[in-house]
């Protein structure tokens, strides 16, 4: 075992909210005798966007407190303290590193817009302090996929079909615990949604999502789904669903925090193969997996190209931008009953199953000819599982700025058709009395 050398370390939390399967957790033990753990909710994440919406609405929010609440909690398990600060990590991250005297500060490895511009500011305010960063975010790591991701794929078919049969997926990492020693008596607080600018709520009678934030529910809900339920098993025959808690995992906005590591559930599904077992659904999880991966890759391929109006094709469309078709999309009030009652329930819960996410996003897009970076800014203010790479990735697939080979439009009617038939869904959320 290498011997420890600095005395006191920093794990900066972003989105790798678990204390399972973390490296840049098992980094800052493994090589520091003290710990100190620190979590910022970022003020520019709550502030309104150039579109007019707040960047993190209520429902991600409140998640997202309940998430970093348990976080704290598991931490001191392990007898590491959490501080929490509603602040920016440039501001407070060279104050603690002074009282402390630390000179290493771990995290996990981002390279998006925002995420890269914080990076810079704190390496500028501590240019003798290392920032050691880890992509822990994948289920194929990036160190094994590629040296160069120029060379990624531009269709998720060749993508998939070269990863499945070069690269293993490594094992979870284990976590230890450190001495009682370790912890300190720094009082800080987790904020309130109030203390955020945000206004409180009530988990919606009909939430496909009714769903705490944080590592344990995430265990809970993967142990569930699998070995409880076993829905896992008929996954692929149910994933399109629309209605319900259990049409379909759930997993992503646990994911989408870094609540749970996508290792974890891989190698639970693994588990769950050889003790039931295997088949198209098991391996359907795996599959979603990958895609998630996929959009990762995509990003590190394209960079802030993924933000741009002409995508990663640049492709030079016009789009429109008329307030009053963008408000009606938004409120559920367009021509589209299977639009309106996809919207209406995001409107409502935060929540939208994938069925619903790529036929309002089509619409949006491909029958409004409207600037696709505007729904996918709605969707990061709304959505409980917004990730970036996610987010963007789908917005640039179905707007025919992407990753999507034939460039379709989806027949929002005939979607309804299919998928809501017996028109469940838009009863639903079409009621006049939704409460």
């Amino acid at each position: 075992m290498q011997q420890k050398q600095e005395k006191t370390s920093i794990i900066w939390f972003r989105n790798n909210l678990r204390v399972h399967d973390n490296v840049s957790l098992f980094k800052a033990i493994h090589h520091h005798e003290k710990v100190i753990a620190v979590y910022f909710f970022d003020p520019k994440y709550f502030e309104k966007d150039v579109y007019g919406f707040k960047r993190t609405e209520k429902f991600r929010a409140q998640f997202l407190i309940e998430t970093v609440t348990e976080l704290k909690h598991n931490l001191a398990h392990l007898n590491i303290t959490l501080l929490t600060y509603f602040s920016n990590p440039e501001e407070i991250l060279p104050k603690i590193c002074a009282d402390f005297s630390v000179q290493t500060i771990y995290t996990q490895k981002e390279w998006t817009r925002d995420e890269v511009e914080t990076n810079t500011a704190i390496k500028k305010k501590l240019p003798t302090v290392q920032l050691i960063e880890d992509f822990d975010q994948f289920l194929y790591h990036p160190n094994a996929v590629s040296t160069n991701f120029s060379n990624i794929p531009n269709v998720f078919t060749e993508f998939r079909k070269g990863i499945e049969k070069k690269v293993k997926i490594d094992a979870e990492i284990p976590i230890s615990k450190l001495n009682e020693s370790n912890l300190i008596e720094i009082f800080t607080k987790i904020p309130s949604l109030e203390e955020l600018g945000i206004e409180s709520f009530v988990t919606h009678r009909n939430s496909a999502f009714p769903f705490k934030g944080g590592e344990n529910e995430a265990l809970k809900r993967l142990n569930y789904y699998l070995f409880e339920s076993k829905k896992v098993a008929v996954y692929k025959n149910t994933r399109n669903g629309l209605v319900g808690v259990d049409y379909s995992t759930k997993f992503s906005p646990w994911l989408a925090n870094g609540s749970i590591s996508p290792k974890t559930i891989y190698w639970e599904i693994k588990k769950f193969e050889k003790e039931f077992t295997a088949n198209d659904s098991t391996y359907w999880v795996i599959f979603e997996l990958i895609w998630r991966d996929y959009f990762k890759y995509i990003s590190l391929k394209y960079g802030n190209k993924i933000f741009s109006i002409g995508g990663i094709l640049d492709r030079n469309y016009h789009w429109n931008t008329n307030q009053k078709i963008i408000n009606n999309w938004i409120e559920g009030n367009t021509k589209d009953d299977f639009v309106n009652a996809n919207m209406i329930e995001l409107k409502e819960t935060g929540w939208m199953s994938n069925r619903g996410r790529q036929n309002v996003a089509s619409y949006f897009a491909k029958e409004l000819l409207l600037d696709w970076r505007i729904g996918a800014a709605y969707f990061e203010s709304m959505l409980m599982d917004y990730d970036v790479h996610s987010n963007y990735g789908n917005w640039l697939y179905v707007s025919g700025v992407g990753n999507d080979p034939r460039d379709r439009k989806f027949n929002t009617q005939l979607q309804a058709q299919n998928y809501d038939g017996n028109r469940k869904f838009r009863n639903l959320w079409l009621e006049k009395t939704l409460f």
